[in-house]
């Protein structure tokens, strides 16, 4: 109950930002409506236990957005020195396997994503224990292995308690 409840919270509050439409009553019941059915589908397809979502995860997620964004910057830089000065920086794709430590399916598919959503990296393949990627230099490939992301993942979905148990990424390229 507590998982359907805070993922219609979040979905309505959403709707509500999104619409600016506070002083309509048909519509504000029809998003109201919207977002319990969509929360009521969402719990039905995914049952949080142990594998899912847990509600302390929503007090670490900006810290962790605010460090995906500057990720996200740096490595925009990184691939327009690539395209705009390819001698100096050369492109030299690196496709290889990283450790995943994440517990659940949630905290894998937040590492993937992050990887996915840092320009010049692509997750191609989730397993239980690691991520295959693409990247389009050793060094992005290497800022990877050396598992910041990974770590940060983690923390967000277990706490700062929890360090990652991290191996070195295996590349081929």
């Amino acid at each position: 109950m507590l998982y359907f409840l805070s993922l219609f919270a979040v979905l309505f509050g959403f709707w509500l930002l999104l619409s600016g439409l506070w002083d309509h009553g048909l519509l504000l019941g029809l998003g109201l409506i919207s977002s319990a059915f969509v929360a009521w589908i969402g719990t039905r397809l995914e049952r949080p236990g142990g594998d899912g979502f847990e509600p302390g995860m929503l007090l670490r997620l900006p810290r962790y957005l605010g460090w995906l964004l500057v990720a996200i910057v740096q490595a925009n830089i990184d691939v327009v020195r690539r395209i705009w000065d390819p001698v100096a920086h050369p492109i030299s794709p690196v496709t290889g396997r990283l450790p995943a430590s994440q517990r659940t399916r949630l905290g894998k598919t937040l590492y993937a994503n992050s990887i996915t959503l840092t320009p010049g990296t692509v997750a191609i393949e989730v397993s239980d224990a690691d991520v295959l990627v693409h990247a389009l230099s050793r060094e992005a490939f290497d800022d990877l292995a050396g598992g910041e992301m990974e770590r940060r993942v983690l923390a967000l979905e277990c706490g700062a308690g929890h360090p990652a148990g991290h191996r070195d990424g295996e590349a081929q390229g």
